[in-house]
């Protein structure tokens, strides 16, 4: 079975990660948020490193609760730090706790994240390949950073939207490749 040429074949979380979760369009807030998250500890990083430390960072992040970690202390940074199982980079878990509350700020401005998402998407899919970043994801970036959040470049903003369906992009040779409406 051919996969995306990116998807390593050796890594099972990775694996299934490819087949059953990115690019398959969710609109569920708490896996916005989680993918959100995680996207913004993959700078400078590959998805790779992140995924494989998903669970630990479900587990030292409260089940990815926006509510819980906006609420984060000092005391629960150092914790965080300290927590070996995820990605120790204190500029990002700072970040992760400001974003967390942008996004519920968003969520009571929009009525959800999804609705957010929406106004620049107007709902629909995008079908493409071989990018890193489009219009879309400089807007959102854009917005994203006006408002406070760090670490949501429109590399990772891209990435994101690959992540949660919003951009289509298994490669041609992929056996989940589909062309869109327009292609």
């Amino acid at each position: 079975m051919n996969r995306c040429k990116w998807c390593n074949e050796k890594n099972g979380l990775y694996v299934t990660y490819h087949d059953r979760e990115w690019c398959v369009p969710c609109h569920k807030e708490q896996y916005l948020y989680e993918m959100l998250i995680l996207e913004s500890f993959q700078a400078g990083l590959s998805w790779e490193c992140v995924l494989n430390k998903r669970e630990n960072f479900r587990q030292a992040y409260d089940n990815f609760d926006v509510k819980k970690v906006a609420a984060y202390d000092d005391e629960k940074v150092k914790e965080l730090l300290n927590n070996r199982g995820i990605i120790r980079n204190k500029l990002k878990i700072n970040s992760s706790i400001k974003n967390s509350k942008i996004f519920l700020q968003l969520q009571k401005e929009y009525g959800s994240f999804d609705n957010y998402l929406k106004q620049f998407t107007g709902g629909k899919v995008i079908y493409e390949w071989n990018q890193t970043t489009n219009e879309l994801s400089d807007a959102i970036a854009k917005d994203l950073y006006k408002r406070g959040m760090r670490f949501v470049g429109s590399v990772i903003i891209y990435s994101y939207l690959q992540a949660i369906g919003v951009i289509y992009s298994h490669e041609e040779q992929c056996f989940l490749y589909k062309k869109g409406d327009c292609n």
